[in-house]
């Protein structure tokens, strides 16, 4: 593809648009660029930029539809949203508008694994690239999980394989995208905020295999009611993980380990050194062990990868022991969905502290496991009246203005043995500026409190939440 002279326009500079505008500069596009912060805050984030005189026009504040009609071609930063009436005018005029998957997919040259779902795509994705790299492949790792995949076209594509957790934002602006492994974990409602119903939703994680070739292979989850059965409209390999059935061709639970079949004798893999907490991230282990494999992880790179990998941050990770109460951090738990395979990894009691900015979901999914498992709520943020009318009944709720008035609240209901989790099932966007600042928050708040406190006994280990 030639971007040479074309007029490029990019919505939203963040990180993923500062790639952008480096590598369209460097292919000779004419680069526009429209954000609605204040124009003197993106021109401080330009000043650095390579090569400036790629640049021919900015627009700082505002969407316009005027600025947006002079593109050939409209890139959009993930997040943005797709019904800006910019974009409509655009739409109507056919210009062409991508995210950053489809022209990374029309550059990069390196095979890709790719990675989706509901819940539970950073951790595999990490895990899965961890695999990789033990068993000596070279490996990027980008996309939703923080690192733009365009950075893997500037740095000149050296590596044998990128390795993309894909949201599905990305997938609904890349048409042209096709993984040659890819994995899609579980489907439950998300982002419904964002969605005309959960059908639509549906539909933009299953464009995963949209392109899908012959050679192509797709890693199902056969326990979900709503993945296991794309395999069956398939061509072409498809391998399935599950932690209930034993697959012919895919990955399973056997005894305390993983067993892979995967047309020749059976791999066994032990899970004696696996650090993090939970059935559900055996079942992660599994997508993992079975995405590398097909990639080219060896046995010996699988093994070692389940016995390294330590987790990812704001994932269930253990913060602080106060006076017998341990401390997780959820904030990555941003939908129902993930609260529930939150709590049930839990046998201890739990002071959940849930809410933020509402997906346009239902919380009702939640009450049987706020009964068995919660003794008593905080909520926060954006969501907590509707949380409260749905939830608030089961046990004793707190609506709290401040994450930090939610995090001492809980404390004071805490009782040695128990357990205070964060898990917003909400975004962050009403409070913090991501999942990581509420959990940064949440986990200074913790230790300032264990500051005023003497400490009685020692730490919780990280790796255990039950």
């Amino acid at each position: 593809m030639d971007l040479k002279g074309l007029a490029v326009l990019v919505v939203g500079l963040g990180k993923t648009g500062l790639a952008l505008v480096e590598f369209l500069g460097r292919r000779g596009a004419h680069v526009h660029i429209s954000d609605t912060r204040p124009l003197a805050e993106l021109q401080a984030l330009l000043a650095p930029a390579p090569d400036p005189a790629s640049l021919v026009a900015l627009e700082g504040g505002r969407h316009t539809a005027e600025f947006f009609l002079q593109a050939d071609l409209i890139l959009l930063s993930p997040g943005v949203p797709l019904d800006l009436p910019p974009l409509e005018k655009a739409r109507g005029r056919r210009i062409p508008i991508w995210g950053e998957l489809e022209l990374f997919s029309r550059f990069c040259a390196t095979p890709v694994v790719a990675v989706t779902g509901t819940n539970g795509k950073t951790t595999t994705t990490a895990l899965l690239n961890q695999m990789l790299q033990s068993g000596g492949r070279t490996t990027f790792l980008g996309g939703n999980i923080g690192r733009p995949l365009t950075e893997y076209l500037l740095q000149g594509q050296t590596s044998d394989l990128v390795v993309a957790e894909i949201s599905s934002f990305q997938l609904d602006t890349a048409p042209s995208f096709r993984p040659r492994v890819g994995l899609l974990l579980n489907i439950t409602a998300d982002h419904l905020d964002r969605y005309d119903g959960f059908s639509a939703y549906i539909d933009s994680k299953k464009g995963l295999f949209r392109n899908r070739q012959e050679e192509d292979a797709a890693v199902l989850n056969l326990d979900d009611p709503l993945v296991g059965p794309l395999g069956r409209g398939m061509s072409g390999p498809v391998y399935y993980f599950s932690r209930s059935a034993r697959p012919e061709r895919g990955a399973y639970l056997e005894g305390d380990g993983l067993r892979l079949v995967l047309n020749r004798e059976p791999e066994d893999y032990t899970l004696d050194g696996f650090a993090l907490p939970g059935v559900h991230n055996r079942e992660n282990a599994l997508a993992a062990a079975l995405g590398a494999r097909l990639a080219g992880a060896s046995p010996v790179g699988i093994q070692k990868g389940l016995n390294e990998f330590k987790g990812f941050g704001h994932r269930l990770e253990f913060v602080a022991e106060i006076n017998g109460v341990r401390f997780y951090d959820d904030s990555k738990g941003t939908n129902v969905g993930a609260v529930v395979k939150a709590l049930e990894g839990f046998t201890a009691p739990v002071i959940l502290i849930a809410g933020g900015r509402d997906k346009g979901g239902d919380y009702d999914p939640l009450q049987p496991l706020i009964r068995s498992k919660v003794k008593a709520l905080a909520l926060i943020g954006e969501a907590r009246g509707k949380m409260q009318a749905q939830l608030g009944a089961l046990v004793p709720t707190r609506p709290a203005d401040t994450l930090e008035e939610a995090v001492v609240w809980a404390f004071r209901q805490a009782r040695p043995g128990d357990v205070v989790l964060l898990s917003p099932a909400c975004s962050s966007f009403d409070m913090f500026r991501d999942y990581g600042h509420r959990g940064r928050v949440f986990q200074q708040t913790v230790r300032e409190l264990a500051g005023d406190i003497p400490p009685e006994g020692k730490e919780a280990p990280h790796e255990s939440p039950v």
